[in-house]
């Protein structure tokens, strides 16, 4: 009950690693809005996490890539809930293009739901925090914004982007009482497992030989209920209540940021 009676919004919580969020949330006792346009997942995750309990989740449809959707959704959470303590933002997008390639659909499509999403949500969640002078927002980078990534440039670029605005904006709203940091995941999702069935053979067995030899704890991604969500809790909860404007890798070790 780390949690209990926090009010929250997880962003991309219909699958994935915002699935395990919104669950994870609830078991601790947050009161949780979970926002997608996959509805029938969503609706299904937060029955589910109901049924344990002991917080409670409402599915909310949001286009992530839409302003106005954004803003109408985050205003309808904040009346329902009566404020906002915590966004967890996790939803995102990936495509992989070689560079030369990239078109102006995908680098829309990429950066208007990576990174303007970011900025969108945590615009919101900072008009809804700054009155109360206190407040969390979590976004999420990627290992792919530390590293080159030949094939997934525009990708890299947009998780790059997210984690330089979370550093800034942390040392912006800091004043204010509200914390910003970015989890670095390295977890087995459903757009994990997308990317490795489109590999052959010979490239699966290479991914799972880097694996094997890049992270350290266990040579495998993440699972987002056991791995992530306790992490999730941490930062969202009072006890990281002094950190703020950092990259967190939960990876097994992949990655090192400094």
């Amino acid at each position: 009950m780390q949690l209990e009676g926090k009010k929250i919004i997880v962003t991309g919580g219909s699958r994935g690693m915002g699935a395990a969020t919104v669950r994870t949330y609830v078991k601790e006792g947050a009161i949780v809005a979970s926002l997608d346009v996959l509805d029938d997942l969503g609706q299904q995750v937060v029955e589910e996490a109901n049924q344990q309990g002991p917080g409670k989740a409402t599915y909310y449809h949001c286009d992530l890539g839409n302003r106005s959707e954004i803003e109408k959704a985050f205003q309808k959470v904040a009346e329902e809930l009566g404020g906002l303590d915590v966004l967890s933002h996790v939803a995102a997008v990936q495509r992989s293009v070689p560079a030369a390639e990239i078109s102006d659909e995908d680098y829309d499509f990429l950066m208007n739901i990576n990174v303007r999403g970011t900025m969108v949500t945590n615009q919101e969640a900072y008009k809804l925090m700054r009155g109360q002078g206190k407040g969390v927002i979590i976004n999420y980078g990627s290992i792919s914004g530390l590293r080159k990534e030949p094939g997934a440039t525009l990708y890299s670029a947009s998780k790059g982007a997210v984690m330089s605005w979370s550093r800034s904006i942390a040392a912006e709203w800091g004043p204010e009482g509200i914390r910003v940091n970015a989890v670095l995941p390295a977890i087995d999702t459903p757009m994990y497992r997308d990317a490795r069935s489109r590999l052959t053979a010979e490239q699966l067995e290479e991914m799972d030989k880097a694996n094997q030899a890049e992270i350290p704890l266990g040579g495998k991604y993440g699972d987002p209920d056991e791995d992530l969500g306790p992490v999730m809790v941490f930062l969202a909860s009072d006890a990281s209540k002094f950190i703020t404007g950092q990259l967190l890798p939960v990876d097994g070790g992949q990655a090192t940021v400094r």
